[in-house]
């Protein structure tokens, strides 16, 4: 099966399950990853989902060249006809916290997988790179407008232009991830993050993730008054009350997403 998913203590792991062609992805596994998604994003177990490729060599190196054919209908009519996404997580639209985990090979398509989720963390032999130009193509599934939002102009532009790899280290000095562990201990440390994650209240999570990503395309105090309006929807949240509670209490939150 190309794509495996499983649900404990409100955490859902979608592994890549093609290590035999490093994680590569074909128009199957497209369609499978993107129903994944959104069967994680509406399951109602699910408080964080983790995102990681199977074997010990890559995460995901992008589209699988050998069956990835050009499509047999125009692109006005793709367009225009019946609109989608060439690849389905360009638009990436979930409202759940998503940590990358990566361990080993991102490159191409797998890199600007990585980049649509919240967190990335990589073991110590991952590489990233953006290398398409190299084929005569470009990062066409958001590649080009999430990497310089995440580590700035100049160093996003290296990257793309020259298709070059880097190692885990410079994509920790960068800010591509927020941490780097031995390989051994990337599920745990990924489990770790995620379940610390799943611990606190649902809503008040689900609303910070939502506020940062819409923030980032806001002038400031436009952002600012959406934040204080999400504020004050949660203000009478069970979660919230139930938050103040357990403070009091000296005792940890049972929080119910409510």
């Amino acid at each position: 099966m190309g794509i495996l998913y499983d649900v404990m203590d409100h955490v859902a792991t979608i592994t890549l399950n093609r290590p035999e062609v490093m994680n590569s992805l074909d128009p199957e596994s497209l369609v499978d990853l993107n129903e994944i998604f959104q069967r994680a994003n509406d399951d109602d177990r699910v408080r964080v989902i983790i995102l990681t490729g199977a074997g010990d060599k890559a995460f995901c190196t992008g589209s699988d060249l050998k069956k990835t054919n050009p499509p047999k209908e125009s692109f006005a009519e793709l367009t225009f006809g019946r609109p989608r996404w060439l690849y389905p997580f360009a638009g990436l639209e979930i409202d759940k916290p998503m940590i990358c985990a990566v361990n080993g090979y991102a490159l191409a398509g797998g890199m600007e997988l990585a980049l649509a989720c919240d967190i990335r963390i990589a073991s110590s032999n991952a590489q990233f790179g953006q290398s398409e130009v190299c084929v005569g193509s470009i990062p066409a599934a958001g590649g080009t407008q999430r990497l310089p939002r995440m580590v700035g102009l100049s160093d996003a532009m290296l990257m793309m232009l020259t298709g070059d790899r880097i190692d885990a280290d410079a994509a920790l000095r960068i800010g591509l991830v927020s941490r780097v562990v031995p390989f051994d201990q990337l599920k745990d440390e990924a489990i770790r993050i995620a379940r610390r994650i799943a611990s606190n209240a649902p809503l008040a999570v689900r609303a910070v993730k939502r506020l940062v990503r819409d923030g980032l395309d806001l002038p400031l105090l436009t952002a600012i008054q959406s934040e204080q309006f999400a504020l004050g929807l949660l203000r009478d949240t069970e979660d919230r009350l139930e938050g103040r509670k357990a403070f009091q209490e000296k005792r940890k939150p049972n929080f119910v997403g409510r």
